[in-house]
């Protein structure tokens, strides 16, 4: 059997299937080509023989179904890398669409791809994260450090204790961000 999809390219479509993902082509292809790589790689849906001044109308409209990401390599890409809410250029491609997209993959790998989506994920959930914590210790510790409690239950901070404790509440912040060297990125 003749293939003419990349393996990394079939693992690829597979892993941001398996995270959720609706996986489309957009390409300028006559519909039948398009339609057997798609089958091959088991990508959802095909939108075919779009001409370069067309991809940008697709993402348009797509955009209008949910949030996209325009993942491309050309020249006639760099419109559509621009409307999609993230653009993502394999590193390979023409400087134009490096230009226009938000996100570029140094590797002309596929493969890359979940996994900066996995890496985007991680990094916001690390975010949020941080932010609550940030949050709730400064609800607690700057009224405590300014003395609002002391007239009704009596509790009072040390300024040096509450020099100390800032130190410590940006120590786990720093820290729970390095967390991410943790994350697998690649399956």
């Amino acid at each position: 059997m003749l293939t003419w999809v990349k393996p990394d390219s079939l693992k690829a479509v597979k892993e941001l299937r398996d995270m959720g993902l609706h996986v489309v082509m957009l390409t300028g292809d006559n519909e039948r080509t398009a339609k057997a790589i798609s089958n091959e790689a088991g990508i959802d849906d095909v939108i075919a023989g779009v001409l370069p001044d067309g991809k940008e109308k697709v993402i348009s409209r797509l955009k209008d179904e949910g949030r996209t990401a325009m993942v491309g390599d050309g020249i006639n890409d760099a419109p559509a890398l621009t409307r999609a809410d993230t653009g993502i250029a394999i590193g390979a491609g023409t400087d134009i669409a490096i230009d226009a997209a938000d996100v570029v993959l140094m590797k002309n790998s596929l493969l890359d791809v979940p996994a900066a989506i996995r890496l985007s994920r991680a990094t916001l959930r690390n975010i949020h994260q941080n932010l609550f914590w940030a949050f709730f210790y400064n609800v607690i510790g700057i009224p405590l450090a300014a003395g609002v409690f002391a007239p009704f239950l009596g509790w009072q901070l040390n300024p040096t204790f509450g020099a100390a404790a800032m130190s410590l509440s940006s120590f786990c912040v720093v820290t729970n961000a390095l967390r991410l060297n943790l994350t697998k990125i690649y399956e």
